[in-house]
């Protein structure tokens, strides 16, 4: 059994929500915004070719959240639902993934669009979105079937904040 792993961060991101209260919830949200992710020198040879996806996933450390709970009542809905079959930021892990826009990269600075992050999370990874990857045909949404409409304006209330 693993003890203990560790991550170096590989840059950190920056957005204009500097409070979990009032932040977008997920980027395709209509209140996620454009943002910059600035890549540490030592990793900026690993942005070869990044230029040429349209969507990245950006994998990051949750460095606000402070608690954990396996069972939480999460942004869409207000019954309780296990943490795994949820994206509530109060995890066992502190890992945060967002699918976002990448609109150009220049030198070690991606801009982005569609952030749902808070301002100075240090990302861990990036990884390309690939469609033919990533979809699937037989897709299930969970107890989250008829909530999905609802993510365009919901924003962060503070439940995860304590």
């Amino acid at each position: 059994m693993v003890k203990k792993i560790t991550f170096t961060p590989i840059g950190i991101i920056h957005s204009p929500f500097s409070e979990l209260a009032g932040m977008p919830i997920q980027p395709a949200g209509e209140t996620s915004a454009p943002g910059t992710v600035e890549i540490y020198q030592e990793y900026e040879p690993g942005l070869k070719d990044l230029d040429g996806f349209s969507h990245i996933y950006l994998i990051f450390y949750l460095h606000q959240s402070r608690s954990s709970n396996l069972t939480v009542a999460p942004f869409l809905d207000d019954q309780p639902h296990g943490v795994f079959a949820t994206r509530a930021p109060n995890r066992p892990n502190a890992i945060g993934l967002s699918l976002v826009r990448l609109a150009r990269v220049e030198d070690n600075i991606l801009h982005i669009e569609n952030l749902d992050i808070l301002d100075g999370t240090p990302l861990l990874d990036i990884k390309p979105y690939v469609a033919s990857f990533d979809e699937t045909a037989d897709l299930r949404v969970g107890w989250l079937e008829g909530s999905q409409n609802k993510i365009g304006k919901k924003l962060s209330d503070g439940r995860f904040t304590e």
